[in-house]
């Protein structure tokens, strides 16, 4: 019986930012929406590329993919300066305190490491379940924000495959969010792009960070933790086993399930996300044969800056996302309609404004904790995370355009769901749903939610 091939690392090496860090930008403090993810895994995205078709010589080619990666991210890193830091815990006996941040300059900075697979880009997208192997595209591997103390922040591996390349990006969730994940990575894949074409100073940029972070009025520019010792609130999640598949959705049958949305809920408010994120919760409770009178939720990942008056910028570099999400008997979520469960979902959204946000940060500054993230959901919950609105097949890396999104280990359990834009764009989406196996072959039943699945594009042959 033949081996299954294993991610074999060739080098690495650590990236600094390209010019030295302000004197006042050297320590980035921590706000409540960052420390609540100590906990947490490490974000963990990345993109598939087709190597070039006129490649000539394979050595020379990745050697100088690698240099002009390297580069771009030295560059990058000098907007991005937090990310090549390290997490500092400042403790005090009197009076007592526990506060973190971080130390952007006292590191060795992000990671960077070349890695090597004997396999096809067919391998990885052929198979009807995304191989686990691809878990091994990431560093970071099971690592949770808070050993952001030792790791460090931000890791880039490049993984060589016969005829493709992925980059694999793992950031410490407590320096950012999903949105400032995606700033981060297009604004590498810009400066790679412009530096390709021979601008090798500074690269103008359209979207800078901003790296003001938010703290309320009455809550000063340094949070307390009423802990001794980080033992008291981190704990490592082991992923239960679960299946991984991305399901396609054309813009025309998402159209076809917003309209039905809204029809039968008498509405024209109802989203072409909601109206989805709808379809799958009902479709993963049934799959699941939960008693009837039981609990179920749908959750959402929501992003913070468009709800504060005044809206706060895209740019914002930080967390500034919240779960939102409405709850209720698999009964009642069952006999009724589709659209009756988007209205659920669009409710929790349009009630989510900034006294909801400033409420729910007033009780944690009152009673500050981490939460734990393997005590988090339900076995019957289940959370829309990521978001199809990042534009993540905008990042080029002089080979052309990428043409799969995937995920490594992190923050995956049974009822999380990943959305990503379709790679053809124009409003498709592809999901990417973790269910324990039995659930996973239910659903792959269920008339409803397979009628809905389209078939996606071939990327192969693009």
């Amino acid at each position: 019986m033949m081996s299954t091939p294993s991610v074999r690392r060739i080098s690495e090496c650590f990236v600094k930012p390209h010019r030295p860090i302000q004197e006042s930008n050297q320590i980035c403090q921590l706000t409540p929406w960052d420390m609540i993810l100590l906990s947490h895994h490490y974000i963990q995205k990345g993109l598939l590329y087709k190597k070039p078709s006129t490649l000539g010589d394979q050595h020379d080619f990745i050697e100088n993919l690698l240099n002009k990666l390297k580069t771009s991210l030295s560059h990058t890193l000098s907007l991005f300066y937090p990310l090549s830091g390290r997490l500092v815990t400042h403790k005090t006996q009197d009076p007592p305190s526990y506060a973190l941040f971080v130390d952007c300059n006292n590191s060795d900075g992000a990671r960077f490491i070349h890695a090597t697979l004997d396999m096809t880009v067919s391998d990885i997208l052929s198979p009807i379940d995304v191989p686990p192997i691809v878990h091994s595209f990431f560093d970071h591997h099971k690592a949770v924000n808070h050993d952001g103390h030792t790791m460090p922040l931000l890791s880039i591996q490049v993984t060589e495959l016969v005829d493709g390349v992925f980059v694999g990006c793992s950031m410490n969730h407590t320096v950012g969010d999903g949105t400032s994940y995606w700033n981060f990575f297009s604004t590498w894949s810009h400066i790679f792009q412009a530096q390709s074409l021979g601008h090798e100073h500074d690269v103008p940029i359209s979207h800078p960070p901003i790296h003001d972070r938010w703290f309320p009025n009455d809550c000063g520019r340094s949070v307390n933790l009423p802990y001794k010792h980080h033992d008291e609130f981190i704990s490592n999640f082991e992923t239960p086993l679960v299946r991984e598949r991305i399901f396609h959705f054309s813009a025309e049958s998402i159209a076809k399930l917003k309209a039905k949305a809204n029809s039968e809920s008498n509405s024209t408010k109802i989203s072409s996300f909601q109206s989805l994120s709808a379809l799958v919760w009902r479709s993963i409770t049934r799959a699941r044969s939960m008693p009837y009178d039981g609990r179920t939720s749908c959750k959402m990942a929501i992003n913070n800056r468009a709800r504060m008056e005044p809206r706060m910028a895209e740019e914002y570099f930080g967390n500034l996302v919240q779960v939102v999400g409405a709850e209720t008997t698999a009964r009642e979520l069952l006999e009724n309609d589709l659209g009756w469960a988007a209205w659920q979902l669009h409710v929790a959204v349009a009630n989510h404004n900034e006294k909801v946000v400033m409420q729910s940060l007033k009780g944690w500054l009152e009673r500050p904790f981490i939460p734990q993230f393997g005590k988090l959901y339900d076995p019957y919950s289940v959370l829309m995370g990521c978001s199809p609105r990042f534009n993540m097949y905008g990042n080029e890396f002089g080979m052309g355009k990428g043409i799969a999104v995937r995920s490594g280990y992190a923050n995956k359990f049974d009822g999380k769901v990943s959305s990503y834009p379709g790679q053809e764009g124009g409003g498709s989406i592809d999901l990417e749903l973790c269910l324990l196996p039995h659930v996973m072959t239910a659903l792959e039943s269920d008339k409803d939610f397979m009628t809905a699945v389209s078939v996606p594009i071939n990327l192969m042959e693009k």
